[in-house]
Parts: structure tokens; sequence; C-alpha cells
């Protein structure tokens, strides 16, 4: 099973788009958003996706963006953390701006992949066991390069797409 796992994407629309578009064309229907969509307007774009959304210190408006997205497919979720498996894998996620929880998350010994956003900077690191996962951001005023990452599930392979 492939996910695409996207975050920061502070109302880039274009960078969204394209993130998307390359999903689609992969095939892959299930997205972690690591937060900071902004705008339930944005959200509206991933129609078509199972997501998992883990609200950001952005996302002021979380309750009309999980509206959005549940109205869009009711398989998906919006809130500070989840948990759960995804193929048989045990995963975490959280934007990251909460203290301590990604290192609890992380800590904790459950998970294969921990998946954060907020930093704006790509991650790809193992500590106890688990995969920590950071795609970079797809927006936002920081200069940094623009990416996204498609996950395989099932080998392991984290690829880095760039955008922008």
């Amino acid at each position: 099973m492939r996910i695409g796992i996207l975050s920061d994407t502070h109302n880039n629309l274009p960078n969204l788009r394209a993130a998307l578009e390359r999903l689609r064309e992969e095939g892959i229907d299930t997205v972690f958003h690591l937060g900071d969509i902004t705008r339930p307007e944005i959200a509206q774009e991933l129609s078509g996706f199972r997501v998992i959304h883990l609200v950001g210190n952005g996302d002021y408006l979380s309750g009309e963006i999980r509206r959005v997205l549940l109205d869009l497919n009711p398989e998906s979720y919006s809130g500070l953390v989840w948990t759960g498996e995804l193929g048989g894998v045990p995963i975490a996620a959280t934007h990251g701006h909460l203290p301590g929880k990604f290192d609890e998350l992380v800590d904790s010994g459950k998970y294969t992949y921990v998946l954060k956003g907020h930093s704006h900077r790509r991650l790809d690191a193992r500590r106890n066991g688990a995969r920590l996962i950071n795609p970079g951001a797809l927006g936002g005023l920081k200069p940094q390069e623009r990416s996204f990452m498609i996950l395989d599930l099932d080998t392991g392979k984290a690829e880095v797409v760039m955008v922008g």
C-alpha cells in the first residue's frame, strides 16, 4: 500500500494541486496531511482521497476543515493526533506543535512510522525502532524547497517529490 504524505500547505494552492495530481497519477487514495491546510476552501481540493488530517497551529478553522474533509469522504479523519494501522502497519501522526507529543509517540515503541510536519524541514530518520518522517512543506513563508513524500508501506521506500 502506498500513501501520500503532505504538510504545511499554508494556502499554496498551485503546489497542493501539483502534489495531488501526482498522487492521482500514482493511484494513491490515502493521504496524510500533517497540518496547516489553513482554510476550508483549500481542504476542498482533497476531494477523491481518504485524508488523515492532523490539525496544525495554522488551522484556525479546524472545525470547518474537518467538516469539509468528512463531507468529501466519511472515512477521513481530522484531529490533533492519529494512531492506527494502514495495510497492517502501525502508524502515528501529529502536526508537531504540541510540546512533547511527537517524542511521546516515538518513544512508545508502538509504531513503525511516526509522521509530523510543522518544522517545514524534511526528515527521514530512525529512533527507538520507529521511522520518523516529515515530508517538508508545500507552502509558507520560509525559503526552503517545497516537497511532499510518497511512502510504500510494503517496501518502506519513501520518495521525496519536489514541487513549485
